[in-house]
C-alpha cells in the first residue's frame, strides 16, 4: 500500500462508494476514518463547523488563531455553494449522513455512520491531475486530516459528555 493513502479506514470502508467518487472518478483516492464515542448527529453537527475553520493545525491553517471550541448550531444550516475551510465549496450533502466539498481538482466526502452507540467518521479525498502529484498531496493531507479528525473526535466526545442532548435532534 502506498504511504499516505489510508489512515484508519477498513477495507470495506475503502470500497464503499461515496459521492466524491462520481465527481473525480479517476483521481487518486485517499481514505481516512475514525471511531467517535458520540452520536452521529452530533458528529455531523461538528462537521458543519468546518465552514469556519479546518480544525487541524491552527498555526498553519489560521495563522495561529484557534479554531472555535464551541459549536455554533447555525452553521448546520447548509446550502450548496457555501464555503468550507475557506477554500472548499459545498457541492452536495445529506443531513446527518455526508457533506461533499470541492476545490479545484480535489473533492472530499465526510460521511458519518452509526457504530454501536457512537459514530464512525469516514472521509475520502479524491485528487485529480497527475497521479504522482495526487500521491504527494495525499501525504500532506494525511498529516493535516489526521489532526482534524482527532480534533473533531475530541470536541464531539467532550460535548456529548458535558450536555445531555435531545436524542431526536442528534439522530437526524
Amino acid at each position: 500500500m502506498i504511504p499516505g493513502l489510508v489512515w484508519g479506514a477498513t477495507a470495506a470502508e475503502r470500497e464503499d462508494p461515496l459521492p466524491c467518487d462520481e465527481l473525480q472518478p479517476e483521481g487518486v483516492q485517499a481514505d481516512r476514518a475514525i471511531s467517535i464515542d458520540a452520536p452521529y448527529g452530533l458528529v455531523y453537527a461538528w462537521l458543519c463547523q468546518l465552514r469556519v475553520a479546518p480544525y487541524s493545525y491552527d498555526i498553519l491553517d489560521r495563522w495561529g488563531r484557534p479554531s472555535p471550541r464551541r459549536r455554533d448550531p447555525q452553521l448546520a444550516e447548509l446550502e450548496v455553494g457555501q464555503r468550507f475551510m475557506g477554500q472548499f465549496e459545498l457541492v452536495s450533502f445529506v443531513l446527518s449522513d455526508h457533506i461533499t466539498l470541492v476545490t479545484g481538482k480535489i473533492c472530499v466526502t465526510y460521511a458519518v455512520r452509526p457504530e454501536g452507540a457512537g459514530t464512525r467518521l469516514v472521509v475520502r479525498v479524491r485528487m485529480g491531475g497527475p497521479r504522482i502529484i495526487g500521491r504527494l498531496l495525499a501525504l500532506g493531507d494525511l498529516v493535516m486530516m489526521r489532526k482534524q479528525l482527532l480534533t473533531l473526535k475530541e470536541l464531539a466526545e467532550a460535548e456529548d459528555r458535558a450536555e445531555p442532548q435531545d436524542e431526536f435532534e442528534l439522530r437526524q
